[in-house]
């Protein structure tokens, strides 16, 4: 009896000393959060709820198969007067612990693909074309000038100031011009590799208006930690009125 109440006060104080930590820093000052920063685009419902589903399902199999552990560890102790066998084990059981994850992976596997395919395949038609372009440490940005085209004179470029309007899709050209940089935006549900002599395309849509981060998710040199931009979505209506500013300023 003395045994059984020391393995339950072990018990009890493992699954506190796992527990405790994670929910108190979850809940945080201002209420509950789920490890997530707010999500301002038109997909990031859907990376932040295929990301919960992953969660919620490897966490249950965690507890359980945890909780059997632990079981086993108690029932099947040590004990002088009980000498040690073996036993082959049971097929239904491990026909069962081998079909199930497997259904449950290929469901994960279809649901994960229609998100992807939605985020990273074709982008829908596009208000605004944009083109990124990392380098150590800093995000140069170009947006067309009066012509309508990228790489023309009149191209209007600031460094590290990214200004979308918010409801717009924006398709974003992504280069580097040294070595592989990480373009994240947290908020957005959205990271793309840039990589020399590459040039990817994302495109994502802002559904409100903030100031927010650019981050380099990428180890890219010592000046890495200070590689850090900033997003500024705003109303159509401002967005123009930024654009033809920073034209000023550019020629002026």
């Amino acid at each position: 009896m003395r045994h059984r109440k020391g393995w339950a006060r072990l018990v009890v104080t493992a699954l506190l000393v796992t527990l405790l930590p994670g929910s108190a820093w979850a809940l945080g000052q201002g209420g509950a959060r789920y490890w997530f920063p707010e999500t301002v685009s038109s997909y990031g419902a859907q990376v932040d709820r295929l990301f919960l589903i992953i969660l919620g399902i490897t966490g249950v199999i965690f507890v359980l198969v945890e909780g059997v552990l632990l079981v086993f560890l108690i029932r099947y102790r040590h004990r002088r007067a009980q000498a040690a066998f073996y036993t082959h084990g049971n097929s239904l059981v491990e026909i069962i612990w081998t079909v199930v994850p497997a259904v449950i992976v290929a469901m994960l596997t279809f649901s994960s693909q229609r998100v992807w395919s939605y985020i990273q395949g074709p982008p829908p038609p596009h208000q605004l074309e944009l083109e990124v372009t990392a380098e150590q440490f800093a995000w140069n940005i170009r947006y067309a000038g009066a012509d309508g085209r990228l790489g023309t004179a009149d191209d209007v470029e600031t460094i590290n100031q990214l200004h979308l309007p918010v409801g717009q899709v924006v398709l974003v050209r992504l280069r580097s011009k040294d070595v592989i940089h990480s373009f994240f935006l947290p908020q957005f549900r959205l990271k793309r590799d840039a990589v020399p002599g590459l040039t990817g395309r994302v495109w994502l849509q802002a559904t409100k208006t903030g100031h927010y981060e650019i981050v380099c998710a990428e180890l890219c040199g010592l000046g890495h930690y200070r590689m850090r931009g900033f997003v500024t979505i705003e109303t159509p209506e401002a967005f123009q009125a930024w654009l033809k500013q920073a034209k000023a300023e550019q020629t002026g």
